[in-house]
């Protein structure tokens, strides 16, 4: 096709990628009838950004990445609805000469722009935008934190909110709102607006007098919306329903999974729900399934750093363990080192509790404790399989930690995550589990700890002045950071105002040598190991975080957040 030519040409002189590999995007978009663009940011890893100035250069339309400043014709709130508006991530942002311009984030949609010159009784021009710029719109122009709750309100009458609430479907998608009852229509429109802002979980919170709903994006939490206290029985048992879960049950903590659709993209759901003075708190896990599995490159990872962990992934036997708290990118680590591992000499095997992303060629086992398919009895079986490459979601106990590093002894490469603070830690933390010195000395290849920092929105980014108390909070002098530009986000619509947009690993990586294997038989503290560790060139989280700082990937003051301060020795 023409167009297809075009776009195809735009990106190859934009270096993005280059003919032959477009060509296989484009076969694989029409064999699994994904559009060309998503196929490209999806599976060809090329921003949303790039994709669009290709399409607005091949089609001749205009391109505008930033929409903080426009404003939506009265017209176009009036006669589209919401829901289409959402459904079509479409929004009119004003008019040249007749035609109003609409800022529309999928080329594809001319169907989009039919309908909205016929509801506003004028032709429709496209305007390229980003999709979380056109989201962002549509939100600021409906209004929406007010009136989805007050449309749910308007409709709800002083009885039936449960009956409406346990209406259910087992894959729901959460855009087809036009005909639900209202309080599916409120669970539903919370759930696409926290997918549509990167919420990574969504908390339901009760208080004396409200419900609040929270969304939490980029590790933060933001309050989103208040829901009226008299609407909070219903808006917990639907997501209870949703989540097969006992409403009647409002004693004990319960666990739940579900499954919604966002257009095309289905998420995963794990809830969990808690008994409080106020009420039930619910917190709901959205785990995108469509979502790419990540790079080793693009985790975060120093040239120093990501060249010694390629070496390890390369190992025939031992242990590779990744640490940190939860939420802290452990698991998408692992996934990018089985993703770079996954060829058909290899096989895999995973022992995981939830599956959060599948991969096509590698054995993936859902652990299910009510049936006693726990971490270990799932290690013992694989070890029948003869896998070459084995990865444990998680050391939990004493059993999974013996049969892990039994398995890395008799020429097996592991990988699995724990708990712990630091990588030293690591060590001190298997032996206590019950694990014998010598087994932890012998098997383990290396340790990763691992934390989440903030990146500056690219968008809203510029230089500014640390403040010298944060520099001291991170180990700096003022003559330290001669020469030194430090950036920050001013806070625009891309980012919501906060001044950063995603989210960047930094490491900590304890390679193993014969002097720290001697520390680890003899049981040394957690501290002696690190010493040593540091002495052979180890970074800490801080220093690999303040590394990021420099590079104006990241702020001092995020470092500080998610580190600590620095503690003075003297």
């Amino acid at each position: 096709m023409l167009l297809e030519r075009d776009v195809a040409r735009a990106l190859v002189e934009a270096g993005a990628l280059d003919e032959k590999r477009f060509e296989d995007l484009s076969r694989f978009a029409s064999d699994t009838g994904m559009t060309l663009k998503e196929a490209l940011i999806q599976q060809g890893g090329i921003e949303e950004h790039a994709v669009l100035e290709a399409f607005s250069k091949a089609l001749g339309a205009a391109f505008q990445d930033d929409l903080s400043k426009a404003s939506v014709p009265r017209e176009f709130v009036e006669k589209v609805p919401l829901t289409f508006a959402h459904a079509h991530n479409c929004v009119a942002v004003g008019k040249h000469g007749s035609a109003y311009m609409v800022a529309i984030s999928d080329p594809a949609d001319i169907f989009a722009l039919d309908n909205v010159a016929l509801a506003l009784g004028g032709p429709a021009l496209a305007l390229f935008a980003l999709r979380s710029e056109v989201a962002g719109l549509i939100d600021r122009a409906y209004h929406e934190k007010r009136d989805i709750v007050e449309e749910a309100m308007d409709e709800l009458g002083a009885e039936g909110l449960i009956d409406s609430a346990a209406l259910a479907s087992r894959s729901e998608d959460v855009l087809d709102v036009a005909h639900k009852p209202p309080i599916i229509k409120l669970v539903n429109l919370i759930l696409q607006r926290a997918l549509r802002q990167r919420a990574s979980d969504v908390h339901l919170q009760p208080y004396e007098d409200r419900l609040q709903v929270r969304y939490r994006i980029d590790g933060i939490l933001y309050d989103r919306l208040v829901i009226p206290k008299s609407v909070q029985e219903a808006v917990i048992s639907r997501v209870k329903v949703m989540g097969r879960m006992d409403i009647a049950e409002k004693r004990l903590p319960q666990d739940g999974r579900a499954s919604v659709k966002l257009a095309d993209r289905e998420v995963d759901l794990r809830i969990a729900s808690v008994p409080t003075a106020y009420g039930e708190r619910i917190v709901m896990r959205l785990l995108d399934k469509g979502a790419r599995i990540y790079e080793l490159h693009e985790l975060g990872l120093s040239t120093e750093d990501l060249a010694r962990f390629e070496k390890l992934i390369g190992y025939t036997h031992g242990i590779v363990l990744v640490t940190g708290p939860t939420g802290s990118g452990k698991t998408t680590t692992l996934y990018a080192a089985l993703n770079e591992l996954n060829r058909p000499d290899n096989k895999i095997i995973t022992a995981e509790d939830p599956i959060e992303y599948t991969f096509a060629g590698i054995n993936q086992c859902q652990v299910q404790t009510e049936i006693s398919r726990t971490f270990p009895v799932i290690l013992r079986a694989m070890l029948r399989q003869a896998p070459e490459i084995i990865l444990v979601g998680e050391i939990r106990d004493a059993d999974t930690a013996e049969i892990a590093i039994r398995a890395a002894l008799t020429g097996h490469l592991v990988f699995s995550t724990l708990h712990t603070n630091d990588a030293p830690s690591a060590i001190p933390r298997l032996i206590d589990m019950g694990v014998k010195p010598y087994m932890v000395a012998s098997s383990v290849q290396a340790i990763m700890a691992q934390r989440l920092i903030r990146t500056v929105c690219t968008n809203c980014k510029e230089p500014y002045q640390c403040p010298e108390p944060m520099l001291r909070a991170i180990g700096l002098s003022p003559d330290d950071i001669e020469g030194i530009t430090f950036y920050h986000g001013t806070g625009c619509n891309r980012c919501n105002g906060t001044g950063f947009y995603g989210r960047l690993g930094i490491f900590e990586m304890m390679e193993m040598n014969v002097e720290l294997r001697n520390l680890t038989f003899a049981k040394a503290a957690t501290g002696e190991i690190r010493d040593k560790a540091r002495s052979y060139g180890m970074l800490t989280l801080r220093e690999d975080g303040l590394r990021k700082v420099i590079q104006g990937v990241t702020t001092v003051e995020e470092v500080v957040r998610v580190c600590g301060a620095e503690v003075p020795t003297e």
